[in-house]
């Protein structure tokens, strides 16, 4: 459906296409929502910085795993790749945000840059995170590491020795999928 319609949608500037994936999202069921999001990947000139606040609201609106991972990975995801220190700032703030939806996103955002991805930040991030109970959580960075570890299984596992006193049996479990643990 939305290769048929993409072609056809014409928008002149950000403010249009923020428009548009805001009225799709607003609407009932969740099939439109998730029409928003592979509309909104279409239009790659928009998919910039000035976009943060539209993804950010509707990871909060949809508050679910679906859409939160649909959106940081390839939303926010590409932003990051293509405008990592204007987007960094925004997911520091995300990874101290109440909501868990939005410290979910801050974890996953890289998970698509393979070698792009800046190790440093991603188990900052995983440590700073290790200490929650949230199921939604912990498996999120199990699979950031895992995703991490397809590009640099040694780094990933050196961590994981370094810190599995620290990390849920889950994450460990999640991380080291494709890993000799």
């Amino acid at each position: 459906m939305v290769k048929t319609l993409a072609p056809d949608i014409h928008l002149a500037d950000h403010h249009n296409y923020v428009a548009l994936i805001e009225a799709l999202w607003q609407l009932p069921h969740r099939e439109e929502k998730y029409i928003a999001i592979r509309l909104a990947r279409r239009f790659k000139p928009f998919i910039t910085p000035a976009s943060l606040p539209l993804y950010e609201r509707l990871i909060r609106d949809g508050a679910w795993w679906d859409f939160t991972d649909e959106i940081t990975t390839h939303l926010v995801g590409s932003v990051l790749n293509h405008h990592p220190h204007q987007t960094w700032p925004t997911l520091d703030r995300w990874l101290h945000d109440p909501d868990l939806w939005i410290r979910r996103a801050a974890l996953l955002a890289q998970n698509r840059l393979k070698s792009h991805t800046d190790p440093r930040k991603l188990f900052a991030y995983c440590l700073h995170l290790a200490h929650e109970d949230e199921l939604f959580i912990r498996k999120a960075f199990g699979w950031a590491l895992r995703e991490y570890a397809r590009t640099n299984p040694d780094a990933v596992r050196n961590f994981l020795n370094t810190h599995a006193d620290t990390l849920s049996p889950l994450s460990i479990r999640e991380a080291s999928k494709h890993l000799n643990i």
